[in-house]
């Protein structure tokens, strides 16, 4: 069997679907050119005719990257099929991904129909799709919950009709690994033609296990992972890049080889984090705050002794450099050139200066700057071009005082003030917002993170306001974590669509 594993990275597709983590185009271009240099094989930009916005973004990452695969999502849909041809026509590579629901319940529920109207379908749409590319994957939804004699006749079906890629999604993440894995031996065993085309996993991470599923169907025969970087995507998400890399490059008994280069994976992690606005978590595998922290003293000794007692991971190995320049007050304009681009951030001479300056101003409030600081500057002028904008922001807090809180906007070159007294100083400073911005507004969820450590670090706020039975998703960061609470508000009012 080849030892060759393809990766193909859904970030800019089903991560992208998560509420609040959506990009513009040029930010998905971004995150493009850096899934290129770290290896990935496939990159799927997006579900062209779900939107002007999808379609306009795969056309531009078509442009934009050279040597992977661009893969646009349709349903097995003639229409989608054409808008996706359409979007993928500056594409070197590309690739067209159609389906259709195979389980019992999708079929019934879903697509009121049968099973033999289903493998129609699925042909058809696959005949259909080869008339304009070369490389057509399949999937067949919900497979995980798919009865394994009925999925192998559906892929034997489309195999025959010219599909390249057959995927095989755990799309409710139910599966147990020793039985997803099970189901992909039984299609390389059962399957007429299986040699003719690679099986892909695409599992999701709703009990816990979309990892160990991923790593079981390799195991057993598939040779494309479909993966997101940290693991982002729909409800509790899908296989995060950066553990199965890391699980192949560790394991060498496997005898499996990938493309990626790990060292990009850590600044790739934090890039993407900072863009979606999507915090990773501290005990994240890989690439969290606390993947390679110690703080047992049993565990300290031996790390002491020797790294290897605890780590099975070299920090290096994954793009975290220890002895990275610390950026200060003093650093200069080369110095953070040099950092965002080791990042994955290269910013034209007019935004470099822009940044720099923000740079000084936090920098004069903090002793050092780390990484994710920089991230949260090279992405702040994503809100220049809103139309309401904080001017000012005073509070006065304290114990056993009520909270008072003024402030100023401009909204469209306007200058209004308010002020307001509230349960705390956010609650003053949002009461005194809505004073201006007069509109029946529901804060729904309000999460604030520290980006490190430290009572001087900058705060990340991110807040979910419902306004005409719309949700809404907002951020905001800052050294003043108030300031930053109101801006993540403002931020959701400047999206409101009325």
């Amino acid at each position: 069997m080849d030892n060759r594993l393809f990766i193909f990275d859904t970030t800019l597709r089903d991560g992208e679907q998560v509420p609040g983590c959506q990009l513009n185009t040029v930010e998905k271009i971004q995150v493009a050119k850096a899934l290129e240099a770290l290896g990935v094989d496939v990159i799927e930009a997006g579900f062209p005719i779900s939107s002007p916005g999808d379609f306009n973004s795969v056309i531009e990452i078509s442009k934009a990257v050279t040597w992977p695969t661009i893969c646009a999502l349709t349903r097995a849909v003639q229409k989608d099929i054409d808008v996706a041809v359409d979007a993928l026509r500056f594409a070197k590579h590309k690739r067209i991904h159609t389906g259709i629901g195979t389980s019992d319940s999708h079929i019934k529920y879903k697509f009121n129909s049968n099973r033999e109207e289903i493998i129609e379908r699925a042909v058809a749409a696959v005949k259909y799709a080869r008339r304009f590319v070369d490389d057509v994957e399949f999937y067949a939804e919900d497979a995980g919950r798919t009865d394994n004699e009925y999925l192998a006749r559906v892929v034997e079906a489309v195999i025959k009709a010219g599909a390249t890629v057959v995927n095989i999604p755990d799309t409710t993440g139910y599966c147990l690994p020793s039985e997803y894995g099970a189901k992909i031996k039984y299609l390389i065993d059962h399957v007429d033609g299986i040699d003719n085309a690679i099986l892909s996993t695409h599992c999701h991470n709703d009990l816990g296990m979309a990892t160990a599923n991923t790593i079981s169907g390799v195991l057993n025969g598939a040779r494309q992972v479909e993966v997101t970087i940290n693991g982002i995507g729909e409800r509790a998400g899908n296989t995060a890049l950066e553990e199965i890399a890391m699980i192949i490059k560790s394991h060498h008994e496997i005898d499996i080889q990938t493309n990626i280069n790990t060292q990009k994976i850590y600044p790739t992690s934090r890039m993407v984090s900072s863009l979606m606005n999507m915090p990773v978590q501290p005990n994240k595998a890989i690439v969290g705050r606390n993947a390679f922290a110690h703080s047992s003293g049993i565990h300290q000794d031996g790390v002491l002794k020797n790294v290897q007692t605890y780590e099975i991971i070299d920090p290096h190995d994954v793009g975290i450099d220890d002895n990275s320049i610390v950026l200060t007050a003093r650093s200069g304009r080369a110095a953070l050139k040099n950092r965002l681009s080791i990042l994955g951030v290269d910013l034209e001479q007019e935004k470099l200066d822009k940044v720099y300056d923000e740079f000084l101003k936090l920098a004069d409030k903090k002793k050092d700057i780390n990484d994710d600081d920089i991230l949260v500057l090279a992405g702040a002028d994503r809100s220049q071009n809103h139309r309401i904008k904080l001017d000012y922001l005073q509070v006065t807090s304290g114990v056993g005082v009520r909270s008072v809180a003024s402030l100023g906007v401009n909204i469209a070159g306007e200058k209004f003030e308010a002020c307001a007294s509230g349960n705390g100083p956010v609650d003053a400073a949002i009461k005194a917002l809505k004073k201006i911005v007069e509109r029946h507004m529901i804060l729904k969820e309000f999460t604030i993170q520290a980006i490190s450590k430290g009572s001087d670090d900058v705060g990340k706020v991110h807040m979910q306001v419902e306004y005409d039975n719309q949700i809404y998703y907002g951020f905001g960061a800052n050294t003043d974590i108030i300031a930053a609470s109101v801006e993540a508000y403002i931020d959701c009012i400047n999206k409101f669509k009325s």
